[in-house]
């Protein structure tokens, strides 16, 4: 079986919410090592597995099609007239 981006980014994503849960879940006894557990589950969300699934889905994207230049802001009048005239 292959191992895909996606399958990755997942289990990143479980693994935060779960060590979250994990640390909430300590509460009073252990404050030090509940405070830990979340915060080692917020790093891992915000700052491993969002980076990557950013990346993952703008890989392939021409990033020239979501800039505001005279052509595109052209085009959105193009269309939103075409939009109100068939109304």
């Amino acid at each position: 079986m292959k191992i895909k981006f996606k399958h990755i980014i997942v289990l990143i994503t479980l693994l935060s919410f779960s060590s979250i849960v994990y640390g909430f879940s300590l509460g009073e006894e252990e404050t030090a090592s509940a405070q830990k557990y979340i915060g080692l589950g917020t790093v891992g969300l915000f700052l491993v597995a969002m980076p990557l699934f950013l990346y993952k889905e703008s890989k392939r994207k021409n990033m020239k099609d979501y800039m505001l230049n005279k052509d595109n802001i052209k085009k959105m009048r193009d269309k939103a007239g075409k939009n109100t005239g068939n109304q």
